[in-house]
């Protein structure tokens, strides 16, 4: 009787390994001039749209040599906008940081009224056009808005100034730490916080030693997402700088402004630096994937 269980599950892994191979067959079925064509169309698309950009940009920048280049970034108001977009990056992403933990901790563990509607409105950003969400914050804190009186009588300067910068660009920003961290927290469940519970482990003593290590590698790519676009935000910041020279401008802001001026090694050196920030984003979310493959192939098993 042993034999024959034996013989029955052993017939049935073969049939599935050979059921699989001949799956892996059908996908090549088509003809090699059709599988030619298709990766050539798609190699030409991805060379034209992504990678002769960058050369472009890379090209331009150092079209009058390194000297120029580095002249360039040295300039007063290119380190200006350069300091301006690493502090809103650091206000917005750390913001985002403690609203994405919270909000996907409380959507992932918990179960409440108004979590279908909560979800909705962390997915509002993706929807709204960021032009948008920069005028919603010019009828809120504009001089004609609806704080605007109270804002000016006190003295708070919120629109063209870092304030309204930091809160547009966090506003275009929020979804991609929670979003990022909401699946990974739903399948990985609630049994191992409380388990900690049970053991007499309080709240913050589950999140910091039982939740966050298994989560670390989602928060990381969370992170490196809402940095990215913070930093590469163009629309809403554009409608709330001001435009104010060596005060306001971001560095997309301020490529335009080269650009406009006819300065194009300077525009081009500054839009070099946020193309290399696309590739070390672009080489980091390639690190993190792997790591949270690994970590959902260890939690499978």
């Amino acid at each position: 009787m042993t034999l024959q269980i034996a013989d029955s599950v052993s017939l049935s892994a073969s049939g599935a390994r050979a059921h699989a191979a001949a799956a892996r067959d059908s996908l090549r079925t088509e003809p090699r001039a059709v599988r030619i064509t298709i990766i050539a169309l798609a190699i030409t698309f991805l060379s034209v749209f992504v990678v002769l950009p960058l050369v472009v940009v890379f090209a331009q920048a150092f079209s009058k040599g390194i000297l120029a280049y580095l002249a360039a970034l040295a300039e007063p108001e290119a380190l200006a906008a350069i300091r301006l977009t690493l502090l809103v990056a650091a206000i917005s992403v750390g913001l985002n940081l403690v609203f994405g933990l919270v909000a996907a901790w409380a959507i992932a563990k918990f179960d409440f009224k108004g979590k279908t509607f909560l979800i909705t409105l962390i997915d509002l950003p993706f929807s709204v056009s960021p032009v948008i969400s920069g005028l919603v914050f010019v009828l809120l804190f504009g001089a004609q808005g609806y704080f605007g009186s109270w804002l000016r009588d006190h003295d708070v300067q919120i629109l063209f100034a870092v304030p309204g910068i930091a809160l547009a660009t966090t506003f275009v920003t929020f979804p991609f730490v929670a979003r990022a961290l909401i699946p990974l927290m739903q399948e990985q469940g609630t049994q191992e916080e409380e388990a900690a519970i049970s053991l007499g482990a309080s709240g913050l003593q589950t999140f910091f030693r039982v939740t966050l290590p298994n989560i670390k590698w989602g928060v990381l790519y969370g992170v490196l997402l809402c940095n990215a676009r913070a930093m590469g935000e163009f629309g809403a910041v554009s409608v709330v700088s001001g435009h104010i020279r060596g005060e306001t401008n971001t560095m997309p802001l301020l490529v335009e402004i080269l650009y406009n001026e006819y300065q194009f090694v300077a525009a081009f050196a500054i839009a070099s630096l946020l193309a290399m920030l696309a590739l070390i984003t672009l080489i980091a979310k390639t690190v993190l994937e792997r790591h949270l493959d690994e970590g959902q192939d260890v939690n499978d098993h």
